[in-house]
């Protein structure tokens, strides 16, 4: 990806890595749009970040993401970068009886909502000389997380999804490139502080570095292990990770 000269629209840019991604961005001089459900928030960081622009989405309404993508069209033609980055991360016990209501929200707003923010402007993509798709998995799709089980099932299934959507384009001028975080200190569970949750700016300084090159994948170098986990003996991994947890949870500010 290049990372001068773009059009970039970001789901859930007001927030976390999403929006320090796009701050980055911006400050490179593209043109960035950002979204999200709360019009007062994103007029908090277009404030702070002249030039920014935003959009209101819902991307749990495909009612909601269809109106967007025509918006972002009929405004701002020479768009070429989607960065799907909306989600959430609730913790659930899975060794009983699941939270339906959650469950379904979780997979439509994690899985189905880049799905369809995809769908709806990959045609317009395929429309400009160079474009890219940005999916934002994350290291738990290779090690998941058992104490949030959905999540790390939905990241799995983003990645699979961002695999066959790449193959597919490869005749195209669209690439797609992941992007799969480590744990990095955003209010995405709670910003603690904590040791073991690499700090923002330096996620975001090695991430652009990763995003320009050709890497189908962009993870930094702390993860790879984990990244390289799955396999026949994936479980042992897995296992040490998820006891380690127990141990020492995530912090939750509950």
């Amino acid at each position: 990806m290049e990372l001068t000269g773009n059009t970039i629209f970001i789901t859930g840019g007001t927030s976390g890595i999403g929006r320090g991604i796009a701050e980055a961005l911006h400050r490179l001089g593209n043109q960035v749009i950002i979204s999200g459900r709360r019009a007062a928030l994103l007029e908090e960081v277009t404030a702070a970040h002249p030039g920014m622009a935003s959009i209101t989405l819902d991307v749990t309404s495909l009612d909601s993401i269809r109106a967007a993508a025509a918006e972002l069209i009929e405004r701002y033609p020479d768009l070429n970068v989607v960065f799907n980055n909306a989600g959430f991360m609730p913790f659930d016990d899975v060794s009983g009886p699941v939270d339906d209501e959650v469950a379904q929200l979780l997979i439509t707003t994690n899985l189905l909502g880049p799905i369809r923010v995809t769908s709806a402007l990959i045609e317009h993509l395929k429309t400009r000389p160079e474009a890219t798709v940005l999916y934002t998995s994350s290291v738990l799709a290779f090690v998941p997380i058992a104490s949030n089980a959905i999540y790390s099932a939905t990241k799995a299934a983003l990645h699979a999804y961002a695999l066959s959507q790449r193959f597919q384009l490869r005749n195209t001028s669209v690439r797609v490139q992941e992007i799969a975080p480590p744990w990095v200190d955003t209010d995405l569970i709670y910003k603690s502080g904590d040791p073991r949750a690499m700090p923002l700016p330096e996620f975001v300084e090695q991430t652009l570095a990763a995003l320009a090159t050709d890497a189908p994948e962009v993870i930094v170098e702390a993860i790879r292990p984990m990244r390289d986990n799955p396999g026949a003996g994936e479980h042992a991994l897995f296992e040490a990770f998820n006891q380690s947890l127990v141990e020492n949870p995530i912090p939750t500010g509950v």
